[in-house]
């Protein structure tokens, strides 16, 4: 039997089982929209393409806004495959597709000094930045939630697998985030500065869909990008490296200088600190007895540090920027799963909040990450992200890498 395409919509008699099945309200959640305004975040993919599907058949007024945040060099766009103009022409055939409205607005100011130049600031300082969660921070959920309310929105909805409880203001019960039900592709880590007044605006109606499940829809109703492939690659870097696009903006850092252990010894030569990060293992050039990490980028020296996994191994850690989800400022130390890599294994912790706001250091139980300054360490309780903070600094088993 050959698979009914959905037009525009589908008549409760003629859509699959299995499409109706994944439109239920447990799947997509509730049918709340009753004519309100929804502003959906359309990158061109497959998952705010859905989003803007769902939140169309929750029964919302839905408006597809594109973000222009990055333009490249090149006339193809291969170093932006996710936010040119290719990217905004699917985003805006799949409006087209479902019905709703579409508009482009253009926040590369806004891109750029928040998240680019901050990129390549951070990895000249030898410090790993995640320009993923600046983006959600100061981009999508600041200036887009700005924008749809200048619309007159009811709510804003992004394409990001995580799943918002949200509360009763009224009862002081605050809004809650928690990982995706796919775990695979669940974004939970990027999204844990959200504040407790985006929360209760926005939307994430693919957390308790998993990608299959999403593509499926996409096939059911027709849309243009149900197989469009994923993007892997930093939208603004592209298919180069990293390291190539800092270095184009900071040849200083692709200066030449020598790989020394813990203890100074000299062991070779790299070509630039920036085609290394702390924790890395392979591709730094120099063999030993054990496989080699990197411990540090010495930026003042330009010397790169390597040593052993027990010597990259993180002891405790101190963290910036911290915030909890729920707004709250613990007086007491409590116990939480952290996780220092997007999508890396939770390790138990003991987090220690500063006595101001902001500051907070973690004792790790048992095993032991590879941590870096400059990444982004998130508190978690089970699925719940209680909150997270920026690395400052890491204690290991090497005194050079302290």
């Amino acid at each position: 039997m050959a698979e009914i395409v959905c037009s525009t919509t589908c008549e409760a008699d003629t859509m699959p089982a299995a499409v109706a099945d994944l439109l239920a309200e447990e799947k997509i959640g509730p049918r709340d929209g009753g004519g309100r305004t929804a502003v959906v975040a359309m990158s061109g993919g497959v998952d705010s393409a859905v989003t803007a599907l769902v939140m169309r058949e929750r029964g919302y007024n839905v408006v597809g806004i594109n973000l222009r945040l990055f333009s490249p060099g090149d006339a193809e766009h291969r170093a932006n495959p996710c936010c040119g103009i290719p990217a905004m022409d699917d985003a805006r055939a799949t409006c087209a597709r479902i019905g709703v409205p579409f508009y482009a607005v253009n926040m590369e100011v806004e891109f750029g000094a928040a998240v680019v130049n901050r990129f390549v600031d951070e990895y000249a300082a030898g410090r790993t930045p995640n320009p993923c969660l600046e983006c959600n921070r100061h981009v999508k959920f600041r200036h887009l939630v700005h924008r749809a309310r200048l619309l007159g929105a009811d709510c804003l909805a992004t394409g990001h697998y995580a799943r918002i409880v949200h509360g009763d203001p009224a009862r002081g019960t605050p809004n809650r985030l928690f990982r995706a039900v796919d775990r695979a592709k669940d974004q939970s880590y990027v999204l844990y500065t959200m504040t407790q007044d985006q929360l209760g605006y926005v939307r994430f109606p693919l957390g308790n869909l998993t990608k299959p499940e999403v593509r499926r829809l996409a096939r059911a109703f027709g849309l243009p990008v149900a197989d469009k492939a994923e993007s892997q690659e930093i939208c603004f870097v592209g298919k180069r490296s990293y390291a190539a696009f800092v270095a184009a903006r900071r040849p200083d850092v692709a200066r030449s200088g020598e790989i020394v252990d813990a203890v100074g010894t000299p062991l070779g030569r790299h070509r630039g600190l920036v085609h290394h990060t702390v924790g890395q293992r392979r591709g730094i050039g120099v063999a030993g007895p054990e496989p080699l990490y990197v411990l540090k980028l010495d930026t003042a020296a330009n010397r790169l540090v390597v040593g052993s996994r027990a010597e990259a191994s993180a002891r405790a850690l101190t963290a910036d920027a911290v915030a909890l989800i729920d707004g709250s400022w613990p007086a007491a130390p409590f116990a939480a799963d952290v996780v220092v890599r997007y999508r890396g294994i939770p390790v138990s912790a003991t987090v220690t909040p500063g006595p101001m706001p902001g500051e907070a250091s973690l004792d790790f139980i048992g095993d032991a990450p590879v941590a870096a300054p400059g990444q982004t360490v998130v508190f978690y309780r089970n699925d719940e992200v209680l909150g997270g903070g920026t690395i400052r600094e890491v204690s290991t088993g090497s005194p050079a890498a302290r």
